[in-house]
């Protein structure tokens, strides 16, 4: 029995309060399916910044009625310290993943970034505190490694950040650490890289590039591949980022840090380029009978990206028992079908 499953089977036997925050989101929905699968109490907060109500109403379709029953939620913003107390009352763990994401909606607009990514991330630590919950794991990124060159990437080593959002996420991760040490919050903070998956957003400027470029072509028209597709990323298929979630939740209190607080890569240790990113999501289509042929469409590098992004998840593994369930392409052909009926028009 692998360490996720234990734990799956420990939260089944004995069920635990959860609050999700970004519950409408791309990964707090599947969150949410999850735990209530595992026939958990949650609940879950959202302001509808980016999140979506069909992605709470999917996740209802897919539980039985009773399930749905240990969901109670909450229209609120994390930047509201009220909201987030009201949302935490009677909560053993939480799983924030409330933020603004997007290196460009960043650079476009810090201050809003930073009203989220800061200020509503301490609103929930100060909140956490106050409700003595067990642990606040929180959506940390890859993009606090900044401009560090060695790969993969470990943990310890990070460079200077090269957008405001990478700003942020590096002091989430410092407030963490501090409020650990200060106050006994228990924190684990979870480096996503490039999390892709179902209920992911293809529309708006600062779409992800799986569904961005899954829609495109299910459209047939021309994909946009930033610079000359030799750029790459540890893409991470959505149920190792849930795996990572409940696993850091439930950990042992022996792989805290030394505060209290601990930070962790979340992806599979692989690196894929842009251009055979481009090749894996026509395969998967050709594979559902939808063939796509045209060629992409290069253009400029996107400022305050990083040239390539691989993770280290060794500490993980060792740390928590994080074993990735799904390589990229295997998350991609589990996700097709998926994308295919919801972004073919």
């Amino acid at each position: 029995m692998t360490t996720f499953e234990r734990v799956q089977a420990e939260l089944a036997a004995r069920p635990r309060a959860w609050l999700i925050t970004g519950v409408a989101g791309f990964i707090g929905s599947n969150l949410l399916e999850r735990l209530l699968k595992l026939d958990q109490s949650v609940v879950g907060l959202d302001n509808f910044a980016t999140g979506h109500r069909r992605n709470l109403d999917e996740v209802r379709g897919l539980v039985s009625p009773e399930q749905w029953a240990r969901f109670r939620f909450h229209e609120g913003d994390i930047r509201v310290l009220g909201d987030c107390q009201r949302a935490m009352e009677g909560a053993d763990y939480v799983l924030h993943q409330a933020a603004l994401g997007s290196v460009p909606r960043s650079l476009n607009d810090p201050l809003a970034t930073n009203a989220a990514n800061i200020d509503g991330f301490l609103n929930m630590l100060v909140t956490a505190k106050e409700a003595g919950i067990e642990r606040f794991v929180y959506a940390a990124s890859s993009s606090t490694y900044g401009d560090h060159p060695a790969l993969p990437k470990v943990e310890e080593r990070i460079g200077k950040p090269l957008s405001p959002y990478a700003v942020t996420k590096y002091v989430n991760e410092l407030y963490a650490e501090v409020f650990s040490r200060c106050y006994g919050v228990k924190t684990a903070g979870l480096r996503y890289f490039n999390v892709f998956g179902p209920r992911q957003d293809p529309e708006g400027a600062y779409a992800a590039v799986i569904p961005k470029w899954t829609a495109a072509m299910l459209s047939d028209a021309s994909v946009q591949v930033n610079g000359d597709g030799e750029t790459s990323r540890d893409f991470c298929f959505v149920e190792n980022a849930v795996q990572a979630n409940l696993l850091a939740a439930l950990a042992d209190t022996e792989v805290d840090g030394e505060a209290g607080s601990d930070v962790f890569n979340v992806a599979v240790n692989g690196r894929t380029t842009l251009n055979e990113l481009f090749s894996y999501l026509r395969e998967a289509l050709a594979e559902q009978g939808v063939n796509y042929d045209r060629p992409p469409v290069h253009g400029d590098f996107r400022p305050g990206d990083v040239r390539h992004s691989q993770a280290d998840i060794s500490k993980a593994a060792g740390k928590l028992g994080y074993v990735p369930t799904h390589t990229v392409v295997e998350g991609i052909r589990q996700a097709m079908p998926w994308y295919i009926n919801h972004f073919r028009q």
